[in-house]
């Protein structure tokens, strides 16, 4: 093979040219050195200033050829290429160069973004949101023990004196997408497991989830029992309310644990069953805002006509809905309806 290159680099000199590059860029990767001094060695070889991103810090690094921090301002970059990780894009490597790019640019970009990408790995941790599911669940069964469920977590890059909370989420969008919206400046690592996605954090920002994403969110005391509470919080996400925190349930959890012939045993729920859809919206309307006249606009109508519709309601159900005791049940017994229907 060497012998092969000779002879290559003898009849083009840009394959000389991207030969040594190639081992330059090797010899750094064997060095194991880390981000900012690949940022110096590629500035320096590309003779014009060199910068790296890594989307999970948003900072950017600009080295000038002499190997300081570039104080210009930010040129527009003359070549870039993206980090890629785990078949992840987790950054950006650039270059600044003044007028046209050098022929053999495209390689040394490649090679410093191959370079990136296994020293983000070995001195990250590594910043991607996509996490192996085996790890993810190994961090969040109750059947790991005290150091597996550690070891899972400092593999995937959470700190053992901090918190991580646990969110279980339904959604077509793209887990690292809805992971990096929730939580776009500290450690946050997704995984589809089972049919649902999970999501660990050690900050949620409950507000950030895209339009059309159920989620569940349990507190951060232990990452198994927080994964038990948000899957026990998602069964109670509904159109009205598609992210629930477990700690805002109270006592509207233990309706979770009924048994289910216990639940559909029950009269005040069965009667939920002959319900239409618009009644169940006013309904589900009525029982959010507990007042007629909130309802109505609510649902862009007359509150004489949610009257009217509340008094169907209660017939069909047997309740005086303008009861406290009626409401109470009402609201019971369509939670449980709804746990029972998924």
């Amino acid at each position: 093979m060497e012998a092969l290159a000779v002879r290559l680099s003898g009849l083009d000199p840009y394959v000389d040219g991207a030969m040594r590059i190639v081992a330059f860029y090797d010899t750094l990767m064997r060095r194991r050195v880390d981000l900012p001094a690949l940022a110096r060695a590629s500035a320096g070889l590309a003779e014009c200033v060199a910068g790296t991103r890594l989307h999970g810090t948003g900072r950017a690094t600009r080295v000038s050829p002499h190997g300081t921090e570039a104080t210009t301002p930010p040129a527009p970059a003359s070549t870039e290429a993206p980090i890629i990780l785990d078949e992840e894009e987790i950054g950006t490597v650039w270059l600044e160069r003044p007028g046209p790019p050098n022929p053999l640019d495209e390689v040394l970009l490649d090679r410093f973004a191959l370079a990136a990408a296994a020293a983000a790995e070995r001195y990250g941790p590594a910043r991607t949101t996509m996490a192996d599911p085996a790890l993810v669940e190994l961090a969040v069964s109750s059947d790991s023990d005290d150091a597996a469920r550690a070891r899972a977590l400092r593999l995937l890059g959470f700190a053992p004196d901090l918190p991580v909370h646990v969110a279980a989420v339904r959604t077509s969008l793209p887990l690292d997408r809805v992971g990096a919206l929730v939580c776009p400046a500290r450690p946050v690592k997704a995984a589809p497991l089972a049919d649902v996605g999970v999501i660990l954090a050690t900050t949620l920002d409950r507000t950030a989830f895209p339009p059309g994403v159920r989620a569940g969110v349990g507190a951060g005391d232990s990452p198994d029992r927080s994964w038990r509470q948000a899957r026990t919080a998602l069964r109670f996400t509904t159109p009205r309310e598609p992210v629930v925190h477990h700690t805002d349930l109270g006592a509207l959890a233990l309706l979770a644990d009924i048994p289910e012939d216990a639940a559909r045993d029950n009269p005040d729920v069965t009667a939920i069953d002959r319900l239409s859809p618009e009644d169940l919206e006013t309904l589900d309307t009525y029982c959010a805002t507990a007042s007629v006249r909130r309802a109505a606009e609510a649902l862009h109508l007359h509150h004489s006509s949610i009257a009217r519709r509340l008094d169907h309601i209660g017939k069909t159900l047997t309740l005086d809905l303008t009861a406290p005791t009626g409401l109470t049940r009402a609201r019971l017994a369509l939670t449980t309806w709804r746990l029972l229907h998924g």
